[in-house]
């Protein structure tokens, strides 16, 4: 199994020759890669055996597939998950398919962990194998208070068992990040399960969103893909200050990365 290197806690690409055939159309080479990948976890998991390894070994070979077609990863903060002692909710903005594929290379080798997903996704087609596999919490993003319901009895019973649970409060992809669209639900689940968050920061826009089937738009590597933690934030009184120190965080790094 594969695994991310990081070196000094952080992950960058390391510069390798992608080929002309690459270049010109990466999103046809990497879309048959990718469906091949998930067409063969899917059939693990199917038969029960699409287990913690090959989740990460699924990921990675996903982000390679992207490298390959010259798309460039930094990914820092790592020693922020390396040196928790519980689990924890990884709280992040959600831009792309792309954090809910390649995260699990990042994360799952560090510690447990699994998603906040919506319904839909244990009912699509191959990929719900998978999902369902890795014992996400559904949410139906309809029903506000069935959901705050199913994260908190979900989450916890999850927590317990040292699983960190992985939530992108939006009610939808964005690629400008509203704070205003950002629900307090992982905040609020921290705060029952008296657990840290972490704060994460991304940039996926690498992976479009598209216009027919959302989750097969363009592939443009000459976007740069970023992934930043940030440090654990114990919550006080009602949360509010976590959740605008979570806010914070991603904003602050979006408009860091823009400036670049």
């Amino acid at each position: 199994m594969q695994q991310l290197e990081f070196k000094n806690s952080v992950y960058r690409t390391k510069p390798e020759k992608i080929s002309l055939f690459a270049k010109a159309f990466p999103s046809l080479l990497f879309y048959s890669e990718f469906l091949s990948i998930i067409f063969r976890s899917s059939s693990k998991a199917k038969k029960g055996l699409f287990d913690n390894a090959a989740w990460i070994d699924n990921s990675y070979k996903v982000l390679r597939a992207l490298e390959k077609k010259g798309a460039i990863f930094e990914i820092t903060g790592i020693e922020y998950l390396q040196n928790l002692d519980s689990p924890c909710v990884i709280i992040g903005n959600h831009m792309s398919m792309m954090e809910t594929i390649v995260l699990a290379s990042i994360i799952q080798p560090i510690r447990d962990v699994t998603f906040i997903v919506k319904q839909s996704l244990l009912n699509y087609p191959v990929f719900k194998h998978i999902m369902r596999s890795r014992d996400p919490i559904a949410v139906t993003r309809t029903n506000p208070r069935h959901d705050l319901v199913a994260v908190i009895e979900g989450g916890l019973e999850r927590l317990k068992k040292g699983v960190s649970i992985i939530v992108f409060p939006q009610t939808t992809r964005m690629l400008e990040f509203d704070p205003n669209q950002f629900s307090t639900i992982g905040v609020k689940l921290a705060q029952r399960a008296n657990v840290p968050i972490i704060p994460l920061a991304l940039k996926t826009d690498a992976w479009g969103n598209g216009k027919f089937l959302k989750d097969f738009g363009k592939i443009d590597p000459t976007k740069k893909i970023k992934f930043a933690f940030g440090a654990p934030i114990s919550i006080t009184g009602k949360g509010n200050e976590a959740h605008e120190a979570v806010k914070d965080f991603i904003v602050s790094r979006l408009k860091e990365w823009k400036s670049e």
